[in-house]
């Protein structure tokens, strides 16, 4: 995983007033909400004597209980309450756990996950033209066997599509791909637009034969580390979230979005009738990347790529700068 980052890893749906503990990035953790709503998430582990604070509750409105001695921790993670010493006993400073910050927005909690984050910490990035408010989405929740960073690039793959997905948007036997068109927008965010031709003899462009952007609207973009849209049109879309779970495991939160249809009673019947085809797509890929030999994706890997792998490259060079740049004592930022 890239450190110092803010990662998507749940459904806001997900975390309702009860605590819960998932893995993610490798780490058991505990997420809970105070009486206000706001997320908070500790390593799920009590400094006391170690029992899991997921099994624990919510307290006096905003503090996490340990369900074994009845600890209680505020959203910094500090003890205040120690209750064999007596509610007014003083707490030892050493009482306290690594709290994450954490962020809510747009269905999705995110954590940062790295060492001492900056004072001015910004909130993660979304689409800006993503609108809530007109578009009604359905999610998906699908595990895969394989580190999270080969989920991500099989969503930037665009010359699998005509061999894995010939039953749906693959078919048609056009399995030659211009380019795909690659634009970086900025450090941390990409675009990518894919087209296919019956082969026909002809050479298939490379990326930098193509004027970006392309005179259409579809197009996949990134935002670094983990949040990908594939946008078909202004009222359809897929965003998904490619969350870590450890090295070898990853849920992919797939969320089909639509804004064709605003009728109340209709228009979450219209997302949720999409939905089988999207976890037949997602199941056609995952038994297939499923197979890869390495964990994560590396730079170097000794793999044979193509012209067409071109997204693929450009991720895996920004990766491997943002984790070196994370390492003690670099000059990066």
């Amino acid at each position: 995983m890239i450190p110092n980052q803010w990662y998507a890893v749940l459904s806001s749906k997900q975390l309702k007033s009860k605590p819960i503990g998932v893995i993610r990035m490798g780490e058991k953790m505990v997420f809970w909400r105070d009486d206000q709503g706001k997320v908070s998430c500790f390593p799920d582990q009590c400094v006391h004597r170690g029992v899991q604070l997921s099994r624990g509750k919510v307290a006096e409105g905003d503090r996490l209980r340990c369900p074994f001695h009845g600890l209680e921790y505020d959203v910094t993670g500090r003890v205040q309450c120690i209750p064999s010493n007596g509610r007014t006993a003083p707490v030892p400073e050493h009482f306290k756990i690594k709290s994450y910050p954490t962020h809510e927005a747009h269905s999705f909690i995110w954590i940062w996950w790295g060492d001492s984050p900056p004072e001015d910490l910004a909130p993660p990035r979304f689409f800006e033209d993503y609108d809530e408010d007109k578009l009604c989405s359905a999610e998906v929740i699908d595990p895969w066997d394989v580190h999270y960073s080969r989920v991500l690039e099989n969503q930037l793959d665009t010359i699998h599509v005509p061999f894995v997905h010939t039953d749906s948007f693959g078919r048609g036997e056009r399995y030659v791909c211009d380019g795909p068109g690659f634009q970086w927008l900025d450090e941390d965010m990409f675009i990518v637009q894919p087209t296919y031709h019956v082969e026909d003899g002809t050479i298939a462009k490379k990326s930098e034969d193509l004027q970006m952007p392309l005179p259409k609207d579809q197009k996949l973009e990134f935002i670094f580390p983990n949040i990908w849209q594939n946008y078909i049109t202004e009222k359809m879309r897929i965003i998904a979230a490619f969350v870590p779970v450890d090295d070898t495991h990853t849920l992919l939160y797939a969320r089909v979005a639509q804004g064709f249809v605003q009728v109340p009673v209709l228009k979450k019947f219209m997302s949720l009738s999409m939905v089988p085809l999207v976890k037949h797509i997602l199941k056609q890929d995952r038994v297939i990347v499923n197979t890869h030999r390495h964990k994560a994706s590396q730079l170097r890997s000794g793999e044979k790529l193509v012209p067409g792998d071109k997204p693929v490259i450009e991720y895996r060079k920004r990766r491997a700068a943002l984790i070196e740049a994370a390492k003690p004592g670099s000059n990066e930022t």
